[in-house]
């Protein structure tokens, strides 16, 4: 005899639509979690990305000198904005971008994953996107990136120091960035030790020359500053000039 098939009964009905529920809830959830680790974790990327943007990558080295400092490294100033970023804020003839780099569409550099604007105050990007700040601090303060010192002390080639009879023979120049688009040099004559220093530098490779006038000789060398540091240089001028 055939066993007569017996549908749900309607107790049964509500509670398999009361456990799909449930569990389309969880689902959910999960993944309205993992889609917000996911915009944390974009966001976070992307204001590295800014960070390096503004002050360069840290990790980025040549023949044991850093190389990249970026937008403050090429124009003495922390950008006015974002936008100063990719666009040149005033025709500034040291303004070497656009900075950003990567898969960034149209503004969307100045987002975070949530569509909203990043706030951007003196050495620190916030976004605001997910309802709490998200920060990333690229700089221990702005005079660690525009007020650094560079110091040394230069002989000739026979290890001897210029004393008192030759200091004013000795012209040593800075030039770096001036923070509005050009450069500036600064310029003294070392002591009767060979001793000279120079402050108020902002980070980036810059150029140090050092010219003994009777001669006209000239030599030209690399100096990199980095932030809150006092870079101490040690020269030997190529030749025995006293």
């Amino acid at each position: 005899m055939l066993r007569e098939n017996r549908g749900f009964t309607l107790i049964e009905l509500v509670m398999i639509i009361v456990i799909i529920g449930v569990l389309a809830t969880v689902a959910t959830r999960k993944m309205g979690s993992t889609i917000e680790t996911a915009r944390v974790e974009q966001t976070k990327k992307e204001l590295a990305q800014l960070s390096f943007a503004i002050v360069g990558n840290p990790d980025l080295y040549t023949d044991g000198a850093r190389t990249d400092f970026g937008y403050v490294g090429d124009v003495g100033a922390l950008p006015p904005s974002l936008t100063a970023l990719t666009t040149n804020p005033g025709g500034y003839s040291t303004w070497d971008g656009p900075y950003i780099v990567g898969d960034f569409k149209n503004d969307g550099y100045r987002k975070d994953a949530w569509s909203t604007d990043y706030v951007y105050s003196d050495t620190v990007l916030r976004s605001t996107g997910s309802g709490s700040n998200i920060d990333k601090v690229f700089a221990a303060s702005t005079p660690a990136l525009l007020s650094n010192s560079v110091s040394g002390y230069v002989v000739d080639a026979g290890n001897d120091v210029p004393g008192t009879d030759f200091i004013d023979s000795l012209w040593i120049s800075l030039i770096y960035p001036n923070g509005t688009g050009g450069t500036t040099t600064s310029s003294a004559h070392p002591d009767a030790n060979g001793s000279f220093s120079f402050s108020a530098i902002p980070i980036g490779n810059h150029a140090l020359r050092l010219v003994y006038i009777p001669d006209s000789d000239t030599v030209t060398l690399a100096v990199s500053v980095t932030p809150n540091n006092t870079t101490k240089l040690s020269i030997t001028f190529p030749a025995d000039l006293w």
